[in-house]
């Protein structure tokens, strides 16, 4: 069948009735306009859109406090809370907490309302699937886990971080480039790979199944129409787990950066 279908499709090919499916090229899109000599692409709109999303989300989830809140500003509070309590508190206490938390709401709702565009019809593409947002993410991250460390201990914070206590000296030769590699190389590397590529990969995916509905209902036709349906529910499923990935992600990348920040101010620092 698999094969059949194969040659079936290499012959509509032929024909002139291409299948286009996704291409690394959707993250290059055209410039639509500049402002004041800089350019615009889709791409910018739609994290131009998020922004204003998020912004307006936690204006009108705080603006009016209340002791008994509406079901609007219960979210936007189970959202904050979850920030400061699961995350924050959880991993640096209550003083480090709150001395972090600004930067650690900002990290996860700018990841989570910049993710979630993928799936949002006629966008279709999250704010993060382009380098440059994960990148400035994770150099933040970098920055703050760094100063972190220096403020709690300006001496001996790159000192315990290179040269880890317990370790015979002869071992620091092997040791040394090792933790110096995958503490000031690795993290903000890894960081900026994980956020981008599960979202280039789920947007690729959706792109596919949606692609092929398309293709098998209105190229092929007749009964190749069944195969329309089953990519077609694949493309609704995995909607719903981009869904899962875009939270996911917001929340690992948060944690990550907290648990970053809880090993430079750990006491042996």
């Amino acid at each position: 069948m698999f094969t059949h279908a194969a040659t079936l499709i290499a012959k509509t090919a032929e024909d002139g009735g291409e299948f286009h499916g996704p291409s690394i090229f959707e993250f290059f899109p055209d410039v639509l306009f500049t402002i004041a000599g800089i350019p615009v692409t889709r791409i910018h709109l739609i994290q131009f859109l998020a922004t204003i999303a998020l912004v307006l989300f936690l204006w009108l989830g705080t603006r009016n406090m209340r002791l008994i809140p509406g079901r609007f500003q219960s979210i936007t509070e189970m959202g904050l809370d979850f920030v400061r309590v699961n995350i924050a508190e959880d991993l640096l206490g209550k003083k480090d907490g709150q001395r972090f938390l600004p930067i650690l709401t900002t990290l996860f709702f700018m990841i989570l309302f910049f993710n979630l565009t993928g799936i949002i019809p006629f966008l279709n593409l999250a704010g993060t699937a382009i380098i440059a947002v994960p990148l400035l993410l994770a150099v933040v991250s970098y920055v703050t886990f760094i100063y972190a460390g220096i403020k709690k201990s300006p001496k001996n914070f790159f000192k315990n971080a290179l040269f880890p206590s317990g370790v015979p000296w002869p071992i620091y030769i092997i040791v040394t480039p090792i933790e110096l590699i995958s503490t000031f190389v690795i993290r903000p590397v890894t960081l900026t790979l994980r956020l981008l590529m599960n979202m280039m990969v789920g947007h690729l995916l959706l792109v596919l199944f949606f692609a092929a509905t398309q293709f098998f209902l209105f190229t092929l036709g007749g009964w190749w129409s069944a195969l329309a349906a089953g990519s077609l529910a694949f493309g609704f499923v995995f909607t719903l787990f981009e869904l899962l990935v875009a939270v996911l992600q917001a929340y690992v990348f948060t944690i990550l950066t907290a648990v970053y920040i809880q090993l430079a101010v750990a006491e042996e620092h």
